[in-house]
């Protein structure tokens, strides 16, 4: 029941997404409404597509076999038989900052890659965890819904400096160019605000999901205390804020607990994780 609330209110949401884009869209007349609609149908058809291979470039992976890397391999392997899953491909990207994600747009067609610094930090038990966390999203195609999000959120954010640079668009005849101007940049905050309450939503039913495929929460509550930890000191050199939802951590970690920071955080505060997670044992 919970993971169909989970599901129905992320549908709810993606909707309001496409929704706020064709409306920014009509700033600039019906034909930029139909615009913007038709950019929501190409984008999210694209992102069905090419998800997986744009997360994956942009981080810099390196896919990895039983040859390359037998004991992450292996124990990818053990954990997608759990949890009823194809092998992913598996990669390993070059970055120091520890840091995991799964993208692709169902589960034969999936990948998780991690980074060499996660690989160094963690310990066999935690690793387990935040892979069988990753796993999780696979099992729940948060991939694809998470990639989705994050591209809309990015065109609209776009949208919202050009319409800098236009100032405001031409909208309605006779509107005035700086309800123009608001409508957009609107638009781009509500659709971050969106992006983040899908992505922290889907952070609470993953750590559930991915403890029961590890057998216990205890690897993954420590390995998320050792990722925040580090992810405070050391910055993930990720090019693309708008895939930061895809991680396990935030790469652009957001402290200090101010409300208007945690509207936009993509992941729920870490200590909250662990207590969900600890709490439901």
């Amino acid at each position: 029941m919970v993971a169909l609330v989970n599901n129905a209110k992320t549908a709810v949401l993606l909707g309001a997404l496409f929704a706020i884009l064709v409306a920014v869209g009509s700033v600039w007349g019906v034909q930029g409404m139909i615009l913007g609609g038709v950019i929501g149908v190409v984008m999210n058809f694209s992102m069905w597509f090419f998800s997986d291979k744009i997360a994956i470039a942009s981080m810099r992976g390196r896919a990895v076999d039983e040859r390359s890397a037998p004991a992450l391999v292996a124990m990818i392997k053990r954990l997608s038989q759990r949890a009823g899953l194809p092998m992913p491909r598996v990669y390993v990207c070059p970055q120091q900052a520890p840091n995991a994600f799964a993208t692709g747009r169902n589960p034969r067609h999936a990948a998780v890659a991690v980074t060499v610094g996660a690989l160094q930090l963690l310990d066999e038990r935690e690793l387990e965890g935040v892979m069988a966390h990753e796993l999780a999203h696979i099992k729940n195609r948060d991939t694809l819904t998470s990639t989705i999000a994050g591209t809309v959120a990015g065109v609209l954010s776009m949208l919202a400096q050009f319409a800098f640079l236009t100032g405001g668009g031409q909208n309605r005849e006779g509107g005035h160019p700086l309800i123009g101007l608001f409508v957009v940049i609107f638009g781009a905050v509500g659709a971050a605000l969106i992006q983040a309450m899908i992505s922290r939503s889907r952070e609470f039913v993953a750590d559930a999901d991915g403890a029961a495929i590890a057998g216990s929460p205890h690897g993954l509550a420590s390995a998320l205390r050792k990722l925040e930890s580090i992810a405070r000191r050391v910055p993930l050199d990720q090019p693309n804020p708008a895939l930061n939802n895809l991680f396990i951590v935030e790469p652009a970690m957001r402290f200090g607990g101010s409300t208007l920071t945690s509207l936009f955080a993509t992941h729920p505060p870490t200590e909250k994780r662990i207590a969900a997670l600890l709490g439901s044992r």
